[in-house]
């Protein structure tokens, strides 16, 4: 229940410009996000590089219903990646896109626009010397994000996907994006979603995130485990040492801010651990989606609320 509140909290109008113009709530803001401009994040990239960890950067935004809006996002995006290009950073980090920012649900046209964003978007990261990763969403966007990524992959074959435990589908969709060098994203999920299409008891998407996991690990693909859960941290790792997967063949990706010292953990290990940096000013659907999926990460904002500084 209060999983779903806070997803549909993500949405109201009326409790971002609450919680945006809250002074009491910038310290928890800025522990889960890079900031809102291109220095912010590329500060952000630098600091996860320096001690040995990559960098998803995302500009935050979504369900964009405006063409010129999505075009503007194109253009940060170029921004951004020039801006790691020139200081040195596209070795250790990506770009990651929701397709909903750049024209997705812009009608019927929508699906062709992204499909022409996204693009743009692979070829400026080409030319900067990194790839994109593309966002996954709520179900209903399922099937047009997927051949979206199908065709941009017939030019730009490193274009990573997303795919989310919690549908029940998503097994299916393992199966038929695990091909050769395939860079596959497995994340639990952060949208509410019906128990006609997901699994909603927690012991059940976890389950499911296993199994996903399982087949990701033991295909040809390259997998990219989402997860900040202990368990899942600690089955992935052994399902790679019985795989006879290298430690360099797949990573762990988790969130800015959240369980910092097991991502050093990790990188010292010797596994590739990729932060997912989020920046801009679109920060408060972001924010709650990521209440919604840990309670601690609730705890934290609401101590902030009601700390000094």
């Amino acid at each position: 229940m209060l999983r779903e509140l806070l997803v549909s909290a993500s949405r109201s109008k009326k409790l971002e410009n609450l919680v945006s113009t809250s002074p009491l709530s910038r310290g928890v803001v800025n522990r889960f996000v890079a900031g809102t401009t291109t220095a912010d994040v590329i500060a952000t990239v630098q600091s996860l590089h320096d001690v040995g960890l990559l960098a998803s950067v995302d500009r935050l935004g979504e369900d964009t219903l405006d063409r010129a809006a999505a075009e503007t996002t194109v253009s940060d995006y170029k921004d951004v990646l020039n801006a790691l290009s020139s200081a040195g950073l596209t070795g250790s980090s990506e770009v990651s896109v929701k397709l909903s920012a750049v024209g997705q649900a812009l009608g019927t046209d929508g699906e062709a626009i992204a499909l022409e964003n996204g693009l743009a978007i692979c070829a400026a990261a080409k030319s900067a010397g990194t790839t994109v990763t593309f966002d996954m969403e709520d179900h209903t966007t399922i099937d047009s994000t997927l051949r979206i990524l199908s065709a941009i992959r017939k030019e730009f074959p490193m274009a990573g996907g997303v795919l989310q435990a919690q549908l029940i589908r998503t097994e299916a969709d393992v199966a038929a994006f695990s091909y050769q060098d395939s860079r596959i994203r497995l994340c639990k999920g952060a949208y509410a979603e019906a128990s006609d299409v997901a699994y909603v008891e927690r012991i059940e998407i976890d389950k499911a995130f296993v199994r996903s996991m399982r087949n990701l690990i033991e295909s040809s693909a390259y997998p990219m485990l989402a997860t900040h859960d202990p368990r899942l941290i600690q089955i992935g790792q052994a399902l790679a040492l019985s795989s006879g997967r290298d430690k360099s063949t797949f990573e762990f990706q988790m969130l800015l801010g959240v369980r910092p010292q097991e991502q050093l953990r990790l990188a010292e290990l010797g596994h590739k651990v990729r932060i997912y940096v989020p920046y801009g000013q679109q920060w408060y659907p972001y924010l709650m989606r990521r209440m919604a999926e840990k309670p601690t990460n609730l705890a934290l904002f609401l101590r902030s609320l009601i700390s000094k500084g």
